[in-house]
């Protein structure tokens, strides 16, 4: 009983190459949790206000929107491993470099912010090829739990390295936080070279049949055509796009500025940060061998829970107050990720999820990337309230009419025997069109 309890929660650890992904994957999460706290310190400390912390974010964000049109199908195309390779390769060295920078001195804001661009173009290459990739590694009937362990990983990471960022900030200074950063990309690096798979994890036509040669713009057109045929799924990247840009830039951009103003400096900032992690380790660990008929109605639920810390920063709380909110983030992101991630895998056919994960991507980050630009003065001029105000409002809003739809409630559960070319309540079936992928917002 208790065996089967486990494996029913935890199976998809017990497949090799899951595994070492992974280990290499959570290790990767951990530096990455620790190096924001350290990079908005490294900024601020270098003479620049929010203005320039915003340009940094953006500097991240902006290399993504330009690549995501095509990381996807270039994932799908050469295969979704010896992408992420390369990703994490670029990552590893735009890390050790600025983390060279800042031991040398106060970099320029310049060096801040061409060596995000890099890290962030890796993160463009890396995201769409993971959700496919986690469909040649774990088990058709473990994707669920799959989906949760990324996110009980995320979780984790938000608790140990928000903290522990925080501290070695305090005690040791930026560089050694952004140094370790590197080193956990290494990490990822060596996991992912020591995947098992069946064709080295080249991408093309479904198993069984020969690839066909076709152009990059063909496979995006594809894709394309997947993404638009499934309104749960646009209307919920719409929902993001602007989500990014009212509700999650002012939480990621004056939030940092708030807790060194007056909520008690780092450590106490990136102990918030690490409440957000465990309210998501509740949910997550809730949420393994959990198959809802609906996935979609729990996810569009978790997504309330994103516009909670806005509200007592925009009334200027107590730490106590927005870590609480900070708390039922985590949880609702818990939730989102999880079944989002999982109703993309079951409804989308295997061969094409990249392609149309980055097309889900490009929207949240092509107008979220506005936020981190404009949210520094917008603060300055109106005040960080009203900004707070504004994003509380529209996250809330959007997800009680996104939560309202029919498509979004029709989406099912599929079980192991069903695949993604399957008719479905929300997909129904068109004559004469191809079969193609979705993909989740951040």
């Amino acid at each position: 009983m208790r065996g089967e309890w486990l494996r029913r929660r935890a199976g998809v650890l017990t497949e090799p190459n899951f595994r070492r992904f992974y280990t290499g994957y959570v290790t990767s999460l951990l530096g990455s949790a620790m190096s924001p706290v350290a990079i908005a310190w490294a900024v601020l400390d270098s003479g620049t206000g929010a203005t320039g912390l915003g340009y940094v974010f953006a500097a991240g964000v902006v290399p993504q929107v330009l690549v995501l049109p095509i990381a996807g199908a270039v994932a799908d195309r050469l295969g979704r491993r010896p992408v992420m390779l390369a990703a994490d390769v670029l990552r590893c060295a735009a890390q050790a470099s600025l983390a060279a920078a800042v031991f040398m001195g106060r970099p320029a804001l310049w060096v801040f912010v061409v060596l995000a661009w890099l890290e962030g173009t890796g993160e463009a290459f890396f995201m769409p090829a993971l959700d496919a990739l986690t469909v040649e590694i774990a088990p058709r009937d473990q994707l669920g739990n799959a989906n949760a362990l990324y996110g009980l990983a995320t979780s984790a990471t938000r608790i140990a390295g928000p903290a522990l960022g925080g501290v070695l900030v305090a005690l040791a200074g930026p560089g050694v936080v952004v140094a370790a950063d590197a080193a956990s990309y290494a990490v990822s690096v060596l996991a992912l070279s020591l995947l098992r798979l069946p064709g080295g994890g080249a991408a093309g036509g479904a198993a069984g049949r020969p690839a066909v040669r076709r152009t990059l713009w063909h496979d995006m057109a594809e894709g394309w055509a997947e993404f638009r045929s499934r309104t749960w799924l646009w209307v919920v990247t719409v929902q993001f796009a602007f989500f990014n840009l009212i509700t999650w830039a002012p939480w990621m951009l004056l939030g940092p500025v708030m807790g060194r103003a007056y909520l008690g400096g780092s450590a106490v900032w990136g102990a918030i940060m690490a409440v957000q992690g465990a309210g998501a380790i509740a949910a997550g660990v809730l949420s393994l061998g959990r198959r809802p008929r609906r996935p979609m109605v729990v996810a569009t639920i978790g997504t309330f829970c994103y516009a909670l810390p806005d509200i007592p920063m925009a009334l200027h709380a107590s730490a106590g107050w927005v870590a609480a909110a900070a708390f039922s983030c985590g949880a609702g992101s818990a939730l989102f990720g999880t079944f989002f991630g999982t109703a993309m895998q079951q409804q989308v056919p295997p061969e094409m999820l990249a392609r149309v994960s980055s097309l889900s991507l490009f929207p949240a980050y092509g107008v979220g990337v506005i936020g981190y630009a404009i949210d520094g003065p917008l603060a300055a001029a109106f005040g960080p309230a009203a900004v707070f105000g504004v994003g509380a409002v529209y996250g809330l809003l959007s997800s009680a009419v996104v939560l309202a739809l029919r498509p979004v409630r029709a989406v099912t559960w599929k079980e192991n025997g069903e695949s993604a070319g399957e008719a479905s309540a929300s997909s129904p079936p068109r004559a004469g069109r191809r079969r193609q992928p979705a993909g989740p917002p951040p």
